[in-house]
């Protein structure tokens, strides 16, 4: 166990991790509760927000951890900040990373290291950029899906029925298209960039049937690290990175955290009403410049295909 501790701490590799997996299973079962249920840390206590047996359908006026944030300046266009959740099982101790983006005060671009026949992770980014992160989902080498980037079609889209798509409009406006419509926003013509992931989380607000019912596809179970995109009412754009919190910073990385369910709640607990689940797990990785140039960085395990990169305009 020790041995696999300071590989991670290291820079570790995937395989390492399930040495930690198997080395705090007891932990895991003593730290479970009976019934999920997510709290976030306020003052030197705990408030519960969230229950899976009364979970909303619909996210709409219950903003309940969108005030709760301490937002910090980042570069021209980007705030940040982070919140501490406990969950059940391994999520007992979970941070949120997030990032709230003003698209009108940045430019954001696709990367597609996968063209150049190389993988990406945001140490790829370049020194101007003020926010960087996987984008999408992935299979083997390549992104699954469609994948636009300076208006050209990469890779047509594929259809699955929580597949939706982000597209940035030629003005830089940020929208997420729901699986439903992808196939006429591809015939518009009109993305400059845009790329597909999986599931959807919220669409309008609601949660799709799958995220509150067994047996349609999801598991409803199963907990990970995550990383999520979101709309806000108002145009902006929120990034959420979750972190395993138990261990310490370097060992952030550990693939435990929050459900499929959970991660939907957390979007529409910060006001978003679409959003949409990006690759999380040891893929999850995102950089974020403060507001005196310095990056922050919360890297992940395996390099990845694509990356979105913002940078603020001149």
């Amino acid at each position: 166990m020790t041995k696999t501790l300071r590989a991670i701490a290291a820079g570790g590799a995937a395989a390492a991790l399930v040495g930690i997996a198997i080395g705090v299973s007891a932990f895991r079962a003593s730290s479970s509760r009976p019934a999920d249920a997510l709290a976030v840390r306020e003052g030197g206590g705990w408030v519960t927000w969230w229950h899976r047996d009364a979970a909303p359908a619909r996210w709409e006026n219950e903003t309940p951890l969108a005030d709760r944030v301490s937002w910090r300046a980042g570069g021209s266009g980007v705030e940040w900040g982070d919140l501490q959740l406990r969950g059940a099982s391994e999520a007992w101790r979970t941070r949120l990373v997030l990032v709230r983006v003003d698209p009108s005060l940045v430019d954001l671009s696709l990367d597609p290291a996968f063209t150049r026949r190389r993988d990406w992770t945001v140490g790829d980014a370049g020194g101007d950029a003020v926010l960087a992160f996987d984008a999408g989902q992935f299979r083997a080498s390549l992104p699954w899906g469609w994948v636009v980037t300076g208006g050209r079609e990469v890779l047509a889209p594929q259809y699955a029925p929580l597949a939706a798509a982000v597209v940035v409009d030629p003005d830089g406006r940020v929208r997420i298209v729901s699986p439903g419509r992808v196939a006429a926003e591809r015939r518009r013509g009109t993305a400059r960039e845009a790329f597909q992931s999986y599931p959807m989380l919220l669409d309008d607000g609601r949660v799709p049937a799958p995220l509150t019912q067994a047996g349609l596809g999801v598991d409803l179970g199963h907990r990970d690290s995550r990383l999520a995109i979101g709309t806000l009412l108002d145009g902006r754009v929120i990034i959420a990175l979750t972190r395993f919190d138990a261990l310490g910073q370097k060992l952030g990385r550990i693939p435990f955290g929050l459900t499929t369910p959970e991660m939907a709640a957390v979007m529409g607990a910060l006001g978003c009403r679409r959003a949409l689940m990006l690759d999380g797990g040891i893929s999850g990785q995102l950089l974020v410049r403060d507001s005196v140039g310095a990056a922050r960085v919360w890297p992940g395990i395996r390099s990845v295909p694509l990356g979105l990169v913002a940078r603020s305009r001149r």
